[in-house]
């Protein structure tokens, strides 16, 4: 053992580890990861990509040099001259030494945000080797406590925090009342199992645990733009750390149950909370987990906002959200999903003074708090530290509210607010809008906004 982060048991190293570990390579060697393996040319333009190496700029923290250590390990089991003179193509066996590597670079200092495969000349796609040495690790139990037990309380409960059928059904039927409450209108609803609605809403279930007020936000748009619509008591998870840790067997299941939701209640559509990971992985690597094509489309909330002010279903008052307000892209929406212009369409519609970060878009800075980083804490410090080019990002643009679309986000930029003082208030997109909208024939609230650094 040569870190002290690993004392447990199970992070030992046996040769049947070692086995079935390099085994997983081999069933994931694709055309894609074997090229992004062999074409690293190690320029460096990819260390200034990542926020690890703004914030802290050291070797380790040089998205090549992370992925150099699954190359190593590559070059030895198919590279012929890895296999007879290893030190000419710097071949390594998976040791006990390696994995915990492995383990420092795919887990504790990489959240798989993608700017340094947008920004790579070659193409290199290090969002893939590492996820690659995730499942490797996953395989022999060797994934962090932290992330490892929120998948498994997923496939077991239904959802990452265990929230019971009875909590999550008082939590929505609490939100229902209080939704009445502040529109002065007993129609307003939050439908729960209705069959043939057009469209199932997800949560993440935060929002049901710890910020309830966030549903309440939701079904105001709903129901202001009259959408026909509803929640599923089946599954209603948008989460997915499947795709953090890996293991492709989880991830499968936990798409497959949010599928099996949407078409016993005969829906047209999935449409996803705010949450970047939980957008990409049921819209965009969900159907190859389940090999098969989904009879629904799957949307994003951040869209369907966008889409109903496009089409005046929802009225808006920019003038209740005075503040100035800046946008953090969630990586998973923008970078690896294409969502990029919709919540600047929203945000033109619903505050007063929108002023963009830089960089922004697909560009812009991860939080440092994706890849299932939240959830690791014994990677706490590495990750607080990261957000610093984050920190910096918002300072220069002069905001009092930082609005995003993403909880993994809104958590850890709650985070860096604090760890590095910042006088700005963190809020959900989906709250500046339901913030500003103007409900039929009902008076509405003024600027709800707290104080900066509330």
């Amino acid at each position: 053992m040569v870190n002290d982060k690993f004392k447990d048991e199970r992070y030992i190293l046996t040769d049947e580890k070692a086995a079935l570990a390099l085994d997983v390579l081999r069933q994931r060697l694709n055309r894609q990861l074997e090229a992004s393996l062999e074409v690293c040319v190690r320029c460096g333009v990819c260390a200034d990509s990542c926020h690890y190496y703004v914030s802290n700029p050291k070797p380790e923290h040089v998205p090549a040099y992370r992925a150099e250590k699954l190359r190593q390990v590559y070059r030895k089991l198919f590279d012929p001259l890895g296999k007879i003179a290893p030190g000419w193509v710097g071949a390594a066996e998976l040791d006990q030494e390696m994995v915990e590597q492995l383990i420092l670079n795919a887990f504790g200092t990489c959240t798989m945000c993608g700017r340094c495969v947008l920004n790579c000349p070659m193409g290199v796609d290090t969002r893939q080797i590492i996820r690659t040495a995730r499942a490797m690790l996953t395989a022999i139990d060797m994934t962090p406590e932290g992330l490892k037990a929120t998948v498994d309380v997923h496939l077991e409960a239904g959802n990452n925090m265990d929230v019971t059928p009875e909590d999550y059904i008082e939590t929505i039927k609490w939100m229902e009342e209080e939704l009445q409450n502040e529109v002065g209108d007993s129609s307003a609803t939050i439908p729960l199992d209705k069959k043939n609605a057009r469209l199932v809403y997800t949560f993440n279930p935060r929002e049901v645990k710890y910020f309830p007020y966030l549903i309440q936000a939701a079904a105001k748009i709903y129901n202001a733009a009259g959408e026909n619509w509803t929640l599923s008591t089946e599954s209603w998870d948008a989460t997915n750390y499947g795709l953090f840790s890996g293991d492709d067997k989880a991830a499968r299941q936990i798409a497959d149950n949010l599928e099996k939701a949407v078409n016993h209640l005969g829906a047209e559509m999935l449409v996803m909370a705010e949450c970047g990971h939980g957008y990409r992985s049921q819209r965009w690597e969900a159907e190859n987990w389940l090999g098969h094509s989904y009879p629904f489309k799957v949307i994003s909330f951040v869209e369907l906002q966008a889409e109903y002010i496009r089409q005046g279903r929802i009225k808006l008052d920019p003038t209740r959200n005075a503040k100035r307000v800046t946008y953090h892209d969630p990586c998973n929406q923008a970078r690896n999903g294409g969502i990029i212009e919709e919540p600047r369409y929203i945000l033109r519609h619903s505050v007063m003074d929108f002023v963009e970060m830089e960089p922004h878009g697909a560009e812009n800075y991860c939080c440092s708090g994706g890849g299932g980083m939240l959830s690791m804490t014994e990677f706490a410090s590495e990750r607080k530290a990261a957000g610093k080019a984050k920190a910096d990002q918002i300072l220069a643009t002069g905001a009092e509210i930082i609005a995003t679309s993403c909880h993994n986000c809104l958590d850890q930029l709650d985070e860096i607010k604090r760890f590095y003082k910042l006088k700005v208030k963190i809020q959900n997109l989906s709250e500046l809008v339901a913030n500003a909208v103007i409900w039929p024939n009902s008076p509405q609230p003024k600027d709800e906004s707290q104080e900066p650094g509330a």
